[in-house]
């Protein structure tokens, strides 16, 4: 592990995905994590990650050799300027448009976009609206 500290929320401790090209799926995630402002914690020949989402190729170690399926996830976004320069950011580098920016009827102040990255996975960053936070992350050091 390259860091001795972690960000890590409540729920989910991470999530791993496995695809078939690692290198679209890194220039994709590399992209828009930076204008989410978060830099990837680490990478190898067979693996990236960034906060809770680690992602591999097949023949990694933790893989076993399995592709995981098509799945959601959304990412925090601070505003509504991030939420559209995510999805500028997405497409720009691979992904596929699952949803322009926009609100939402999940609930008021709802925006979001969403994109398919380059594995077929539906990406969506969103912004609940004006709202404060009693921390931006937990930390984790060891």
């Amino acid at each position: 592990m390259e860091t001795q500290e972690l960000h890590r929320g409540r729920l989910i401790d991470h999530i791993h995905l496995v695809v078939s090209d690692l290198p679209a799926t890194q220039k994709f995630y590399t992209a828009v994590f930076e204008v989410l402002g978060i830099p990837l914690g680490g990478a190898g020949d067979d693996y990236f990650w960034a906060d809770e989402l680690f992602v591999s190729t097949a023949d990694s170690d933790a893989a076993l050799g399995v592709l995981t399926g098509r799945h959601h996830l959304a990412f925090q976004a601070s505003d509504r300027k991030m939420v559209e320069a995510f999805y500028h950011a997405a497409l720009g580098a691979g992904g596929k448009d699952n949803g322009a920016p926009g609100e939402r009827p999940y609930h008021p102040g709802y925006y979001a976009a969403f994109v398919l990255d380059p594995a077929g996975n539906n990406i969506e960053a969103v912004f609940h609206g004006d709202a404060k936070r009693s921390a931006p992350s937990v930390r984790i050091t060891f």
